[in-house]
Formats: structure tokens, sequence, C-alpha cells
């Protein structure tokens, strides 16, 4: 049996209608997965959609920042053996203009909405099948910082931290918990840094990148990995994708 097959699952992605939350749905969707696919976006989800391979898939349109939106997705899941969390934002703004409003944006859509959902997941019993696999999009810059970044960077401490205590909590029932931190790829993260920072802010960052900038389906394939059996002993990690 071929452990990186994913026909036997299906699984949540969300924040599916951005460019890494559509790239990992797209690939999954190829190697046999069943895909529910959800986001705010109604226009870009349908285009990721219609690309998906093979048929059995899902959409359910919901902003997952809000109670509302996370209760219509839980009340249309079937059973899951693996969801994505791939919802968020990216604010470039210095320190000296942040406000509590700043604070709240950031946290209520990067760490909020992935959370509280996973309690809803989780509170409903048969949404989530043993020995089944969560992972979250965390994000280089917790090592490797940039200017501008304290509040999406201080998002994903938050959840990489968030991670590794229910990487243990859910042990018991054989279900892995793991983040994936990928270095900036093409697409439109690199897009908003590039229209809010500088030309040198760019350089910057390609240089530390010695194989150069990713693309969404890089970071797609490692998150196949985690999504597959064949991450069956792995749990509790947050792996670097870097580009060297």
């Amino acid at each position: 049996m071929n452990p990186f097959n994913l026909s036997d699952k299906r699984i949540l992605i969300t924040g599916a209608s951005g460019g890494l939350g559509g790239a990992i749905a797209k690939e999954a969707a190829k190697l046999g997965a069943k895909i529910v696919i959800t986001g705010r976006n109604i226009e870009k989800l349908t285009d990721v959609f219609g690309t998906l391979d093979g048929d059995g898939h899902a959409m359910v349109v919901a902003d997952l920042s809000t109670k509302e939106g996370r209760d219509k997705l839980i009340k249309e899941l079937p059973t899951l053996h693996g969801a994505v969390f791939s919802t968020g934002i990216s604010q470039i703004k210095p320190v000296r203009f942040l406000e509590q409003d700043d604070i709240d944006l950031n946290f209520t859509a990067g760490f909020n909405a992935p959370v509280l959902l996973t309690a809803q997941l989780l509170a409903k019993k048969k949404l989530i099948s043993k020995e089944s696999s969560l992972l979250y999009i965390s994000s280089i810059s917790i090592k490797y910082p940039f200017v501008g970044g304290s509040m999406y960077i201080a998002v994903k401490a938050a959840l990489e931290g968030f991670t590794r205590a229910l990487a243990l909590e859910l042990a018991p029932k054989k279900i892995r918990v793991n983040c994936i931190a990928p270095a900036f790829v093409k697409g439109p993260m690199l897009d908003q840094t590039q229209a809010a920072t500088n030309e040198e802010t760019i350089k910057q960052i390609e240089a530390r990148q010695p194989l150069g900038l990713g693309d969404p389906t890089d970071v797609a394939n490692t998150a196949l990995f985690y999504l597959s059996d064949a991450s069956r002993w792995v749990s509790g990690t947050s792996l670097i994708l870097g580009g060297g």
C-alpha cells in the first residue's frame, strides 16, 4: 500500500480561496482525497472548486472569524480524516502605529478562528476520526522576523504554542497535530508585503532564501505528507519550509 495515497481520506481545508489553501486542496484532490473547501470569497472559492480532480468534493462559503460562520460549516461537515487550517491575514504595520483594532483584526482571523473551529470539531466527536491529521499554517517569520510584521508573527507564534499543547491532548486518540512554517512564496502575501514595504526589504527577504522563492505547490506537497499515513509517527512539530 502507498502510504502517501489519500483516496480514503476526507479533508477540510480552510482559507481555500487563498493561495496556499487553494494549492493544498488541488494537490490533495490529485491524490484521491475528497475535499471540503471553505472560505469567505465565493468567487475565488468557486474557481478553486472547479479545478479539483475527481468527485465527491464540497464547498462551504463561510466567514470563520464569526461564530455564525463556524456553526454553518460544522453543520455541513461529514466525518473528517484531516484538516488544514490556512486562515489568517498579513498586515504590515510598524509597532508605533498599532492600535487595539489591529490586534483584534489579526488575532480574530489568524488565531481565534482556527482555534475555536478546532474546539468545535473536537466537541462533535464524530467529526474527527481516530488517526486523523490536523495541520496548521505557521510561518518562518517566527524565527526570521521582518519589519512591520509584529502582529502577523505574534499570531503565528501563538498558534504554534497552541498546536504543541493540542498534540499532547490528542495523542491518546492517535490524532496528529503539526505545523508547517513556510518562508515567502510567490502569491498574494508576497505581493502585499512588497506593496507595504519597499524594494530593499523584498531583496533582503529573497537573500535569506538560497533556493529562491517557493511556489504554493511546494508548500502543498509538504502538506500532503502530513495529511497522509506516511506521517503517522509525527506530531507536535513545526517544519520550516525556507528555501535553504
